[in-house]
């Protein structure tokens, strides 16, 4: 329901901005523009997302297939089942989603953008078994889904490449910066939704996890800033994303087997349900890519912008951050979108400048949330999304808001 009012709102916003245009500016190019956006973005929903996401998802819920039937994913949910059994109490102990949803996650911090969407649809779909009302999304859904928004991620492999790209002086100095950001971002989400479905999170074992993991970033941070450079960071970044992603398949081959699995029949089995679900989500990636291009052209994220920076002048507080805003607004519409703004970020005011980084800590801060939505709904035929929208949005304005706090922090 929240997704159909703002894809509604998209399109009125856009039309009223263009009327605007053209009556009071004389702007006759602008409904061109708007038609043209909506054009390249549905044939980009199909070609450059779509197709090449049929290949990853083939691949890897065969993959994910073979290690089911192995019995690996098994062994995941009992390791993290005390933790997940608290924050998704509607999961039941050791089924399978608990493993998956760590299998995503995992994909996530290390930044495997290939293998994180096709473990994550896998999830969902668990997930989306245990659900009573098809079209409805549950409680388990929709922190998953929050937390996935969040974009928890220790190793922004990306955002520091393309930094070296444009010649920064120390690429790697938003790393600490983007760690910080998700990291409040997540925890934000998790609170944000575990207040709503009243889960107690005084409890003793989530605690305990949550200081665990916290304890773990900070002493990663703290090994990467004092004890490797700026090449072995990337270094290290990069071997140990794609040492994990090729492990998985080598592992689960392995268990299967020992566990007398037949490989390539369970890879097969898997790989057809990853193509069907690609094709299943086309018409939800069409709508809401389309409504996000015509609010883009619109000219609506600038007037935005604007209106930003009119109040912080008249508040007399820094302007600086306001440079860099556009990623904030894009970030949780299009990864691409606010992707490109990072970089004219930098290329407009340098990847040293303050608004410079401040754009990438912002695009390492969080994730897509209406995209994310809509993919991961779209894909197991959920109409409803509840609160998962207002809740993602939270976590994505806790993460902004720790972004600029944590940029003036370091850079001043």
């Amino acid at each position: 329901m929240a997704l159909n009012y703002i894809w509604i709102a998209f399109f009125l916003i856009a039309f009223v901005i263009a009327l605007i245009r053209l009556i009071f500016f004389g702007d006759t190019e602008i409904f061109m523009h708007l038609v043209s956006g909506m054009f390249d973005s549905s044939k980009a929903s199909v070609m450059d997302i779509a197709l090449p996401l049929a290949g990853n998802m083939a691949l890897w819920l065969g993959i994910m297939n073979i290690g089911e039937k192995a019995g690996a994913i098994r062994f995941l949910s009992r390791i993290v089942g005390p933790f997940f059994s608290r924050l998704f109490p509607e999961v039941p102990k050791d089924h399978p989603a608990t493993g998956q949803i760590l299998m995503s996650f995992s994909a996530n911090l290390l930044g495997l953008d290939n293998a994180a969407t096709p473990l994550g649809l896998k999830a969902i779909g668990s997930l989306q078994e245990l659900n009573k009302d098809k079209e409805t999304a549950s409680n388990a859904q929709i922190m998953y889904l929050v937390l996935l928004t969040s974009g928890l991620q220790l190793l922004p492999v990306t955002i520091i490449a393309q930094r070296a790209i444009l010649h920064a002086k120390d690429p790697t100095d938003v790393f600490i910066p983007c760690i910080i950001a998700t990291y409040v971002a997540a925890l934000i989400g998790i609170i944000a939704v575990s207040i709503k479905q009243k889960i107690n999170l005084f409890d003793r074992v989530i605690v305990s996890w949550l200081g665990g993991i916290t304890a773990f970033i900070l002493l990663l941070v703290w090994y990467f800033n004092t004890h490797l450079s700026k090449e072995q960071i990337s270094l290290v970044s990069k071997v140990a994303s794609n040492l994990m992603l090729f492990s998985i398949p080598v592992i689960f081959v392995t268990g299967a087997l020992y566990k007398k699995v037949n490989v390539f029949e369970s890879f097969i089995d898997g790989a057809k349900q990853g193509f069907e679900t690609s094709v299943k989500i086309i018409p939800y990636l069409v709508a809401m890519l389309v409504g996000i291009s015509v609010f883009r052209s619109c000219g609506a994220l600038g007037y935005i912008n604007d209106g930003l920076r009119w109040i912080i002048v008249h508040l007399n507080l820094d302007t600086r951050f306001v440079d860099a805003m556009p990623v904030a607004y894009l970030k949780p519409l299009s990864g691409s979108g606010s992707k490109a703004m990072m970089i004219n970020g930098m290329t407009t005011y340098g990847p040293d400048s303050f608004a410079g980084r401040l754009g990438c800590v912002f695009n390492g801060s969080s994730d897509t949330t209406f995209y994310i939505v809509a993919l991961y709904f779209g894909s197991v035929g959920i109409k409803k999304s509840r609160y998962a929208i207002p809740a993602g949005l939270i976590a994505d304005f806790a993460g902004i808001i720790a972004a600029i706090f944590v940029s003036y922090l370091f850079w001043g």
